[in-house]
């Protein structure tokens, strides 16, 4: 009988290196899915949220390519939180049916490890809880957040300020960490040696 792959969660805020370290996982064989991804393809033209968007929010929220509006959609939930909710009423289950295609496919593959790139992982409550087997923060300084995506995102120190405040914070995501990784200081070689390190601990 072929062995249960292990399911990882992976998390971290914004600048954290979360990204990095899921490329690192993906080159050492894991399949990994990003919900992110999923998000941002479900809203693209001819994406599976776009029927109900514009069911629910009529066409001044669909661009002319039959994309999501994202700026439009920015500026409504910024000014009426009621309709982000029903926003990731429309995503979040579509979100979940996908990565459930993907980790079918990842696992047909004979993928021995799964991971599962979540941004918010903290914020989603128990329901990531019972679907993973272990759970990874990717962890930094606020500081060095600030620095990275100041630099990334050529965004303003007041900008990344807010989008941080409106994450999970460090000791939430560090209050759920079966393991954390922590990226600050250190070089590319050095977090490498730090996610084999713990594949190794799965027996991966």
């Amino acid at each position: 009988m072929s062995r249960k792959p292990f399911r990882l969660g992976l998390t971290g805020g914004i600048g954290s290196g979360k990204s990095t370290v899921a490329s690192i996982l993906a080159r050492a064989g894991a399949a990994v899915m990003d919900a992110d991804a999923i998000s941002r393809s479900l809203t693209l033209p001819g994406g599976r949220a776009i029927p109900a968007i514009l069911a629910q929010f009529g066409e001044k929220l669909i661009a002319p390519d039959g994309a999501m509006d994202r700026d439009a959609m920015r500026a409504l939930v910024f000014s009426n939180p009621q309709s982000k909710r029903l926003l990731e009423a429309i995503i979040h289950p579509l979100v979940g049916q996908v990565l459930q295609e993907q980790s079918s496919a990842a696992i047909s593959a004979g993928h021995a490890c799964l991971v599962y790139d979540i941004p918010l992982l903290v914020e989603s409550g128990e329901r990531w809880r019972s679907q993973v087997d272990w759970i990874c923060v990717v962890d930094c300084e606020v500081e060095t957040q600030i620095q990275r995506v100041m630099a990334r995102n050529v965004l303003g120190r007041h900008d990344v300020e807010q989008i941080i405040s409106q994450q999970a914070s460090r000791q939430q995501r560090l209050a759920i960490a079966d393991t954390v990784i922590f990226n600050d200081g250190i070089d590319l070689a050095h977090l490498e040696h730090l996610v084999h390190e713990m594949m190794a601990r799965f027996g991966l």
